[in-house]
């Protein structure tokens, strides 16, 4: 068994709304990035993990995974490769696979990539189809969607804290002035607080400032060995640990609208198999895929306790403060592909922890936390990534 796993390469096609491009057009760009980032050669890696979620409703391709490896021009080497998909979790599950498959001594180098067309909708069919990822026959057939599902949780939040929709808010703008400095994100506007409060109505008490966008996109990573990094005297990101945990499907089933279970399992399993503490994270990206997401996760991973994150983001999340939060970008505005998002938190550490982030490097990053969800907190997905 490889006692290790490195990030030694990455690549992004740019996300946000690309009708003049296909999704193997993006997908085979940012895996095609991470190759040459990397150095190495296609023929090289061991396999290849593709994340997707809706790629065979919306984009109606399926086997993503066998299209991008021959698009590529890498099929004619055989390599192994799988969709790995789990809702809007899929990228940090494709992440998973791909470092407990180095992890088990299978392979010393694989592909990780993730990658969603998610604007070749619209309206009412975007609506339906998103909504696939809840319970179909218990949420979704009664009316529910992500962003009703995502309402009610904040309106349950909101009023049993005394929190105000400022903190939601503050969150929003956070994203936006990080999206400003990264190339990639879909969103690269500045917001105020009073824009944040004032935008159209989605889903009371949310509004569009409150949600992420439906965003094309594409990331991909490449892992490898610690013994394959030390051969060739590679530099690489350390995954420091790897966890997943899932619980009830549907949003009525839990015990708690605020609380995300598989969330607070996940972030302690990480913390303790990375023998570090939440004190340790340099910065974290989160899933906040709805601000009130994104303000749950900061308690369900450990940075405040349950109805004090407003404490934290009142603190400060910038790039300079204690806790940098989201410096991609986030969901919000770096944008929401599902099947890339975890894939290109991944990217976002592995640039900051290399010091190749440009201008919202996180200064002196040593440690990072990353965190994907599925749904409205079915699982989810914690990496802990540093630099030894």
């Amino acid at each position: 068994m490889s006692k290790g796993v490195y990030i030694i390469g990455a690549g992004e096609a740019k996300y946000g709304e690309l009708w003049d491009r296909s999704l193997r057009d993006i997908a085979v760009e940012a895996g095609l990035k991470a190759v040459e980032d990397a150095g190495i050669r296609t023929r090289d890696l061991g396999a290849i993990y593709m994340s997707n979620s809706l790629g065979g409703d919306i984009s109606r391709q399926e086997h993503l995974s066998a299209l991008m490896s021959d698009q590529a021009g890498v099929s004619s080497e055989y390599i192994p490769s799988m969709r790995i998909e789990a809702s809007t979790a899929s990228g940090g599950a494709a992440i998973r696979e791909g470092y407990l498959a180095i992890r088990s001594g299978e392979y010393d180098t694989v592909m990780v990539g993730g990658a969603e067309k998610m604007t070749e909708l619209y309206g009412n069919e975007n609506i339906d189809i998103t909504s696939s990822i809840l319970d179909r026959e218990w949420e979704a057939f009664e009316g529910g969607t992500p962003a009703a599902l995502a309402a009610l949780s904040a309106r349950k939040y909101l009023k049993d804290f005394n929190v105000s929709k400022d903190v939601l808010a503050k969150l929003s703008v956070n994203d936006h002035l990080n999206a400003s400095l990264n190339e990639n994100a879909h969103f690269r506007n500045k917001i105020t607080i009073q824009q944040a409060l004032n935008a159209t109505l989605i889903a009371e008490p949310l509004n569009l400032m409150d949600c992420a966008p439906l965003s094309d996109g594409a990331s991909s990573i490449i892992l490898a060995s610690e013994e394959y990094v030390k051969k060739h005297s590679i530099d690489g990101v350390k995954i420091l640990s790897s966890a997943m945990s899932q619980g009830p499907f549907a949003l009525h089933s839990r015990e708690c609208l605020y609380t995300v279970e598989p969330t607070k399992l996940a972030a302690r399993k990480a913390l303790k198999d990375a023998n570090l503490k939440n004190s340790d994270m340099s910065f974290v990206e989160i899933h906040d895929s709805y601000n009130i997401y994104g303000l749950m996760a900061l308690e369900d991973l450990g940075f405040a306790e349950k109805g004090k994150a407003k404490d934290l983001i009142e603190e400060g999340i910038a790039l300079n403060d204690r806790l940098p939060v989201n410096p991609s970008g986030g969901l919000k505005a770096k944008g929401f592909p599902y099947g890339a998002t975890g894939v290109g938190q991944a990217v976002e550490a592995y640039l900051q922890l290399k010091g190749k982030a440009n201008k919202r490097q996180v200064k002196d990053a040593k440690n990072a936390m990353i965190h994907n969800m599925a749904g409205s907190g079915v699982a989810s997905v914690v990496h802990i990534l540093g630099v030894e």
